[in-house]
């Protein structure tokens, strides 16, 4: 008797990430009760299963869905408001000002809609954030069947989301108990940096973490300033203060990391940590070069995010992808560094080993959650496609994702977001950019 399930999924390649490298042709991928059931060559599907919902993708790559594990979600409605200027200019004078007037539960409602509409669009199933009303952008999340990770931001300083350190760390648990059974999100402590949160805090978060069993998410040696306050003020180099707090261990994903030292990866991998590349946002703000290769021989889990869009300005993990290859050739002085296959694994298993989901999702296994992506590989671009990985990571680009599931949930369909009003979106943004350009025009 053929098993009745509830989609067969045939593409002409099939990369499961796991393991590395290896791409499955003319395959089919089983779907049922929203997890995967199986992966077997097509021509057998006929014997062994049967669905009343089947999707046939001739010339098409179905890939793990793309995690984006650093990002600002709410941001996209600052993207392009203050470009090509130094960092502390673009902060102090156009985007902590921007903040400062305009974050609002209907900011962060608005804009996590968008961030996430260009998300999923692009073929990103998962993407871990750090901003303010961390509550919001999980409602959001959850309602257009987006996988995400909040960041239960704390910061030394008040904002319109909290007072002070103590009210950061209560508020964040509230948030936690109020997603924790929630089955696609997730919570992770996200302390700011070591230059913007106190000992204590970071002492408490340690202990919080432990407890509850949720990863760390902070930004860690993003700039070479941040070095220098951090001997100013504590006498040590930061990544040496966060080992003196115990808080380097596999719980923590460092973002950034681009000022390291020799002794500073060691010591770094040996606490089983993570490392969140974010390539061209560094490139952006000239913040400096990630070591990726020293980092990978070194044997660290390096993921891939795209930092906010005001800083980026996309949240395009396939630009992402590229560019990070690229550059790690590049400052590496060597051609294989960091080839096609370790580039799609950095933008999917490595961002969920980061984020402690490697058993939930990040490739495509059999009893995983079905949470994929299909890119169409027949475009003037992408052909000849001798080798599909290649293709994905040097030639395609987001515009080529079709459909995307979450879950088995179709977000996306023939190009089209399924869960999203397009048009309600655009409108909202624009009536944000009229208001957010004229007190910027103002100030």
């Amino acid at each position: 008797m053929l098993e009745q399930v509830d989609q067969l999924i045939h593409a002409e390649w099939i990369i499961p990430v796991v393991p590395e490298n290896l791409v499955y042709t003319n395959h089919t991928l089983v779907v049922n009760r929203g997890r995967i059931a199986a992966i077997l060559p097509t021509d057998q599907v006929a014997s062994q299963y049967q669905s009343t919902q089947e999707t046939k993708l001739p010339g098409h790559a179905l890939i793990p869905g793309l995690i984006n594990t650093h990002t600002h979600a709410a941001m996209a409605l600052l993207r392009g408001l203050a470009d090509d200027m130094p960092l502390m200019t673009w902060l102090n004078e156009h985007i902590w000002p921007a903040e400062a007037k305009w974050v609002s539960e209907e900011f962060i409602h608005d804009g996590s809609q968008m961030a996430i509409a260009e998300m999923l669009l692009g073929g990103t199933t998962c993407f871990n954030d750090m901003y303010f009303f961390p509550d919001i952008t999980g409602r959001v999340a959850n309602s257009a069947g987006i996988r995400a990770v909040l960041g239960l931001i704390a910061i030394d300083f008040p904002s319109a989301w909290a007072s002070d350190g103590d009210d950061y760390l209560h508020k964040g648990l509230q948030v936690h108990d109020q997603f924790r059974t929630n089955p696609i999100i997730h919570t992770a402590f996200a302390p700011h940096a070591p230059y913007s949160v106190g000992n204590g805090i970071l002492e408490r978060i340690r202990i919080l973490a432990d407890e509850l069993e949720i990863p760390i998410h902070m930004h860690v040696h993003e700039t070479h300033d941040e070095i220098v306050q951090g001997l100013q003020h504590h006498d040590t180099r930061p990544l040496a203060r966060l080992n003196e707090l115990e808080l380097l261990s596999p719980a923590l994903a460092a973002v950034h990391m681009t000022h390291l030292e020799a002794n500073e990866i060691e010591l770094f991998a040996a606490s089983g940590g993570h490392v969140v590349h974010c390539p061209e946002s560094n490139l952006k703000l000239a913040s400096g070069f990630c070591p990726v290769a020293e980092l990978m021989e070194a044997g660290i889990n390096v993921a891939l995010g795209t930092d906010g869009a005001a800083s980026n300005n996309d949240l395009d993990m396939f630009s992402e992808m590229r560019s990070a290859a690229l550059l790690a050739k590049g400052v590496a002085n060597n051609a294989s560094t960091l080839p096609a296959a370790k580039a799609l694994s950095m933008a999917t298993i490595n961002g969920a080993r980061a984020l402690g989901l490697q058993q939930e999702t990040g490739s495509l296994e059999p009893g995983k959650s079905a949470d994929m992506v299909a890119v169409d590989l027949n475009r003037i671009n992408t052909l000849p496609a001798y080798h599909p990985i290649s293709q994905l990571v040097y030639a395609a680009g987001r515009e080529q994702v079709t459909h995307v599931w979450v879950a088995g949930r179709p977000v996306v369909s023939a190009g089209s977001l399924t869960t999203l009003d397009t048009q309600q979106l655009l409108k909202r943004t624009d009536e944000w950019r009229e208001r957010i350009f004229a007190s910027d025009v103002d100030s």
